[in-house]
């Protein structure tokens, strides 16, 4: 059996003598001041946030996995029994993944594939939420990275038709994952190109496209900040706008970070919604959700903006798993997402390892993420095992 980008960082002789101090759920507090480092006694002297130098549990969520999480002190990445930081493969469980999932270019680049991506598990419900208000399921991602967004529309049978991505290694990984033998336009491009955004446009003469997601950089709303007027990224929402007004879909999804919610002190949000109502699109009320109350076994926010062509009554999703409501299931934890792959030191794995034994699922999510079941299977085992205890 192969598992593809299980590999884990090695140590430096210090970071292995702070590594050993470090309990299960500890963090840099653990670590003996007679250790040296500069950092952490800057860390100690301003009181430095808990998740630094941190060890996951095993029996909770992870946090937020950043696109530094092969890194020790920049935050909760040392795995819960092993002395090594989680892998890249592990990584992107905990993001909701799935094993078949293979990233490209180099490691420093999948870090950052998989840190920067909307756990395909969230995108997934965003989906569900939408269909009984669309005609087809045609869709265009714009800004797609790895394909975190595009991946749980997937999920839900949705058809990916195109997308544009301007990273070179996060353009690979989509394409090898999404565009290959599929008819469509893949753009490795920069939108701020005209003849980028003519040849996704141009999609429209063979397919009725109902929708269209995307997360453009947060750099690119203009009132954000004192930054370069000049700065293409400041103007990236507006070619996110331009490709609706053109294309027309019924519904739009943009997905971004809460602290978009307060950039400006709401000034940015209030652009963002006025913009899209002067093309014609009436704006749900942005709203954010929690991934780890939708499967995903991460602590992890992500803000949603959704505009329709047509009024709809848009309901936001509710919670599918809950660490305080008792009638639903508790959230995916560290040890149901990543425990049953083979064990590695740091410094070891691969892009790509054979194993002679037959990896077998420890938990539902673990069947689910190696694609033995799907995600309804899945939902549905998680109801009942919950309801048995």
């Amino acid at each position: 059996m192969k598992i593809f980008n299980h590999l884990a960082p090695g140590f430096s002789d210090l970071e292995w003598e702070m590594v050993k101090h470090i309990p299960e759920g500890g963090n840099w507090k653990n670590i003996p001041e007679s250790v040296p480092s500069k950092r952490l006694e800057q860390i100690r002297k301003s009181g430095g946030r808990t998740t630094y130098y941190g060890r996951l549990r095993r029996d909770k969520p992870s946090y937020t996995i950043s696109t530094y999480f092969n890194r020790l002190g920049n935050g909760c990445n040392l795995h819960p029994d092993q002395n090594r930081l989680i892998s890249i493969r592990e990584g992107a469980r905990l993001q909701s993944f799935k094993d078949d999932f293979i990233f490209h270019g180099p490691k420093t680049s999948q870090y950052k594939q998989i840190g920067n991506a909307v756990p395909p598990l969230l995108s997934r419900v965003i989906a569900e939420s939408l269909e009984p208000f669309l005609n087809n399921k045609n869709f265009i991602d714009l800004f797609s990275g790895a394909g975190g967004l595009s991946e749980g529309f997937i999920i839900q049978n949705y058809n990916l038709i195109g997308s544009v991505e301007i990273e070179k290694h996060f353009f690979t990984t989509f394409f090898e994952n999404h565009g290959i033998n599929k008819n469509g336009k893949f753009l490795h491009g920069d939108i701020t190109e005209n003849n980028v955004r003519n040849e996704l446009v141009s999609i429209t003469d063979d397919f009725d496209v109902e929708l269209i997601v995307g997360g453009p950089p947060c750099q690119g709303f203009s009132t954000a900040g004192c930054r370069n007027p000049n700065d293409k990224r400041n103007k990236l929402f507006n070619y996110f706008v331009d490709c609706v007004n053109r294309i027309k879909p019924e519904i739009f999804v943009m997905e971004n970070v809460p602290g978009l919610l307060s950039m400006q002190k709401g000034e940015v949000i209030n652009e963002i919604k006025s913009k899209f109502e002067k093309i014609g699109y009436n704006i749900i009320d942005p709203f954010k959700l929690n991934a780890e109350e939708f499967g995903v076994p991460q602590r992890r926010k992500r803000i949603f903006i959704i505009g329709s062509r047509n009024k709809i009554r848009y309901k936001i999703p509710e919670p599918l798993f809950s660490e305080n409501n008792n009638d639903l299931p508790k959230p995916i934890t560290v040890k149901d997402a990543i425990f049953n792959l083979p064990p590695l030191n740091a410094g070891e794995g691969g892009m790509e390892l054979e194993f002679n034994n037959e990896i077998k699922p420890c938990s539902s999510y673990e069947e689910y993420i190696m694609g033995k079941i799907t995600f309804s299977q899945f939902y549905k085992s998680m109801v009942v095992n919950e309801t048995l205890i």
